[in-house]
């Protein structure tokens, strides 16, 4: 599908000149990926519809739940709220890719070992910011993890298992795994 009268490369125009679609390359847990989307798809509904990546949840669609959260070089964001052509040359972590080597992250291992999750639409939000707090360094105590987890909503209500979670995994709890 060519670009049409002078527009810009990686841009389709629609009869109106207006793009209808955009080319999007940006690394996926490692994989790099080419994707031509409307440019109003968030990056939330790249992840699922066009990747088949459905670790990350859709809950509330308003950045109020945190079921959503990604990591976009390393920082958290709320992919619901992420235009998806922002995205372009960032490097994207889902659920799917935050373990190494078949292997389970040490945040995830806390997560099983502390009963962290009850029914678990929240857990992959809630993981994949826990991996943010811990390398940002801010798990000094449980009301600096509460207050960096806020964001990420449990209905379930698991939050003392969660905090508890987050400690094992920055080894302030017994020992940590591994």
């Amino acid at each position: 599908m060519g670009c049409g009268g002078g527009s810009a490369p990686g841009v389709h125009p629609d009869d109106r000149g207006v793009p209808a679609e955009v080319r999007l390359r940006l690394r996926v847990n490692g994989v790099p990926r080419e994707l031509w989307l409307d440019p109003r798809v968030t990056l939330l509904d790249a992840l699922r519809e066009r990747l088949g990546l459905s670790g990350t949840k859709k809950g509330c669609d308003q950045g109020a739940c945190g079921a959503c959260t990604v990591l976009a070089d390393g920082r958290r964001v709320l992919s619901c709220l992420m235009l998806a052509a922002t995205c372009e040359g960032r490097d994207i972590t889902t659920i799917e890719g935050l373990g190494q080597d078949g292997g389970l992250h040490r945040v995830q291992r806390a997560f099983i070992a502390c009963d962290a999750f009850q029914c678990g639409f929240c857990t992959p939000g809630q993981i994949l910011s826990a991996v943010a707090l811990l390398a940002e360094g801010r798990a000094g105590s449980d009301d600096q993890i509460r207050e960096f987890m806020s964001g990420n909503i449990c209905r379930c209500g698991a939050y003392p298992n969660i905090v508890a979670a987050i400690r094992m995994a920055a080894g302030d709890l017994g020992r940590a795994p591994v």
